[in-house]
């Protein structure tokens, strides 16, 4: 998957962490990391969805240039993964047609600052998940 930072990004949010196919970012959006995503949880391939859907575990690799962090999360026979807009990893456990997975043991704050530094000056982003 691919997405692309913006100026605004603060990546501040202490439980969530979002990835959107939206083009533009506003001041509120403190978990979101990434604008004009190329993918949604919907769009997300069905053996994916299986692999959540059953529980599984994924690793999620943010590549930003030279700079990579990963994180670690889980998936729920609850999920939902309906929505077109936007990719959500949580901490917590919420659920809604955004998470594509709970338990994460990263949110926005969390990840590398200086790969942050590097999405505000509008560089792309790969976001890979492992299954």
């Amino acid at each position: 998957m691919k997405a692309k930072g913006h100026k605004l990004i603060k990546a501040t949010h202490k439980s969530t962490l979002e990835i959107t196919k939206d083009n533009y970012l506003t001041e509120r959006g403190d978990c979101i990391i990434g604008i004009n995503a190329n993918y949604s949880v919907k769009d997300l391939p069905e053996d994916l969805k299986d692999h959540l859907l059953n529980e599984g575990k994924i690793k999620i690799i943010i590549k930003v240039d030279d700079l990579i962090d990963s994180i670690i999360a889980y998936g729920s026979r609850n999920l939902l993964l309906t929505n077109d807009r936007s990719i959500v990893i949580r901490k917590s456990n919420y659920i809604d047609d955004r998470t594509l997975a709970i338990n994460s043991n990263k949110s926005a704050i969390d990840i590398d600052k200086k790969l942050i530094e590097k999405l505000r000056y509008e560089k792309d982003m790969e976001f890979i998940i492992y299954y």
